[in-house]
């Protein structure tokens, strides 16, 4: 269908080693574009690329302003410019607000908020004398309505929130939108995991979502891609939750 391709586009992924991050790059790299995997896990991102025709895999720690700063100029130099940013990347540290370590807010800070913030300065102004770009942040549902033992990492995912609203409006006369999407309950390795130690979890959540399943990598990357694409030219601003109905806004 017209606008529904990203051909001849670039396209970076951060937490593209991720189940998410992996769907992304997969549905971006199906519509045509050439896709940037970047990953604080070199190795993951190497797996993910191996897939994707044309795809390559990149370090970046978000967590460290020299190597965002680094990542950037690779970029750059590599693949030339950067036409979609998608920020996937996170890191969350589950335990009650009162008794949260601050050294564990000053990492989420760092990759969740800080690290999105660099990156975008760093590739934004490309997008604007192009005067085509698009901008798409993954927050969570946590954020958006709160979530037990997740205050610090609500609050630094709820900041994309104000970032991605105010580059919708800077950059709009260029043609930039600038989007968040927000996954519910998703069924990822990380979910597996934690529902290892407590048997019968993941039933209980998907008792409690209207769907009556948990959500799927794939689920979050088409509502991401479509974001991407000329389709969506006129979407901006907005924050969409991929909660299979958990959160109605």
């Amino acid at each position: 269908m017209d606008g529904l391709c990203l051909d001849g586009r670039v396209a970076v992924v951060t937490g593209g080693a991720g189940a998410i991050g992996a769907a992304v790059a997969a549905d971006l790299s199906a519509l045509g574009a050439r896709v940037v995997v970047a990953d604080v896990d070199l190795p993951g991102a190497e797996r993910v690329a191996a897939g994707l025709p044309g795809a390559l895999a990149m370090a970046v720690d978000l967590a460290s302003p020299a190597a965002v700063a680094a990542f950037g100029e690779a970029v750059g130099t590599v693949v030339g410019a950067v036409d979609v940013l998608v920020h996937n990347a996170g890191v969350s540290v589950v335990e009650p607000f009162v008794a949260s370590d601050p050294a564990n807010w000053d990492l989420m800070w760092q990759v969740n908020l800080r690290g999105p913030m660099l990156l975008t300065k760093l590739l934004l102004p490309g997008m604007l004398e192009r005067e085509w770009g698009r901008l798409v942040f993954v927050s969570s549902d946590g954020a958006r309505a709160g979530s037990g033992g997740e205050g610090a990492y609500a609050a630094t995912k709820a900041g994309l929130f104000g970032l991605a609203k105010t580059l919708a409006r800077e950059a709009a006369r260029a043609c930039v939108t600038s989007n968040v999407v927000c996954p519910g309950p998703t069924d990822t390795p990380m979910l597996r995991r934690v529902s290892a130690a407590e048997p019968g979890l993941v039933d209980k959540i998907a008792r409690g979502i209207p769907l009556r399943r948990l959500g799927t990598p794939a689920d979050v990357a088409g509502l991401i891609a479509y974001l991407c694409t000329d389709r969506a030219a006129y979407i901006t601003g907005q924050t969409l939750s991929v909660s299979g109905g958990v959160t109605m806004h």
